[in-house]
C-alpha cells in the first residue's frame, strides 16, 4: 500500500490547479513536436488535418481538463 499521508497538507484546489498545470505542460510539449515528425510514414499528398496527431493529442488534453476542472 501506498501512504499518502504527507499530501494531506495540501488542498483540494492546490492539487487542482497543480495537475491543470501538469496538462498545461503536457500540452505545451506537444505542441514543441516538429510536424515532419507528427506526420512520418504518411506522403505528402496524402497528409490530412485530421491525421496531425498534435490536434488530437490537444483535443484529450482539453476534455481531460475540462473534467477535471469540472469536478
Amino acid at each position: 500500500m501506498f501512504n499518502f499521508d504527507w499530501l494531506s497538507g495540501v488542498s483540494q484546489e492546490t492539487a487542482k490547479m497543480i495537475f491543470l498545470g501538469l496538462y498545461a505542460l503536457i500540452g505545451f510539449l506537444v505542441l514543441l513536436l516538429p510536424t515532419e515528425y507528427v506526420y512520418e510514414g504518411i506522403a505528402k499528398e496524402d497528409r490530412h488535418w485530421w491525421n496531425n496527431l498534435k490536434i488530437w493529442s490537444i483535443a484529450v488534453l482539453v476534455i481531460l481538463a475540462s473534467i477535471y476542472n469540472h469536478f
